[in-house]
């Protein structure tokens, strides 16, 4: 079924995603920035249940690495898949930061932009000549993107902005029958902004339809699915995967 690369796939809906996807039996190219031990033990989890994947490390914020990591993802393709090209990019990799905009800084600004929004635009430019005919690109937004959350608005406003680049990359990739879709989270229990304490979850349980908050893997199921031939006809589409959060 060909090989992805998933951002950010050393812990929570990344970490999930790349085992969804290496069970569907997707080669797994996954990075990390600043815990190789936590990757390790992703590759770990997917080599014992049969699957192939490789750890790589990277920092989305840094745009001038983009280059030597295409580099790197060749290496990788060629020497563990014997492959030329990718079937898949999540741009999944992120970080959360609770900060009313009155005291938001110039710096948190712009380390929230350069992850969330420039990282991925110029990440999937840079991979794009390894991204084969039919592949498909899924970006990670959020949900605060339409149920406005005070204390996260560079987060949700450049969340927002990869909605939208969402759609542009469907537009101009359909020649080559590259699709591009934007899957969007509730309130997951992963380490995303410093994780869930018991009242915070009860709350964000209570403004849920199905009442409780999501788990890594009711994201990653979704994200897998966008990846394989079940989502060959779904693009250019936001999906929220929050179980019914604030309707």
């Amino acid at each position: 079924m060909g090989v992805i690369v998933i951002t950010g796939g050393s812990r929570g809906i990344g970490a999930s995603a790349a085992e969804h996807a290496a069970q569907r039996g997707m080669g797994v190219i996954l990075t990390y920035n600043s815990n190789p031990q936590a990757a390790a033990s992703v590759v770990e989890r997917i080599e014992q249940t049969g699957g192939k994947a490789v750890a790589l490390k990277l920092d989305v914020a840094d745009v001038g690495s983009f280059d030597a990591f295409r580099e790197e993802v060749v290496l990788a393709l060629r020497e563990t898949w014997a492959a030329t090209s990718l079937s898949g990019l999540v741009n999944n990799a992120g970080y959360g930061l609770f900060n009313p905009l009155a005291t938001v800084t110039e710096a948190q600004f712009d380390g929230l932009f350069n992850v969330h929004l420039k990282g991925p635009f110029f990440l999937t430019q840079a991979l794009l000549p390894l991204l084969a005919e039919n592949a498909s690109i899924v970006n990670l937004t959020s949900a605060t993107t339409r149920v406005a959350t005070a204390g996260v608005a560079p987060y949700a406003a450049f969340k927002g902005g990869l909605e939208v680049l969402t759609r542009y990359m469907a537009k101009e990739f359909g020649e080559r029958r590259i699709r591009a879709n934007a899957v969007s989270p509730g309130a997951i229990r992963t380490e995303l902004g410093g994780g869930l304490n018991d009242e915070f979850e009860a709350m964000l349980a209570s403004q849920t339809a199905l009442g409780r908050v999501g788990e890594p893997e009711d994201v990653a199921r979704v994200i897998a699915m966008l990846l394989s031939e079940e989502g060959a006809w779904i693009n250019a589409q936001t999906i929220e995967v929050a179980g019914g959060y604030n309707i």
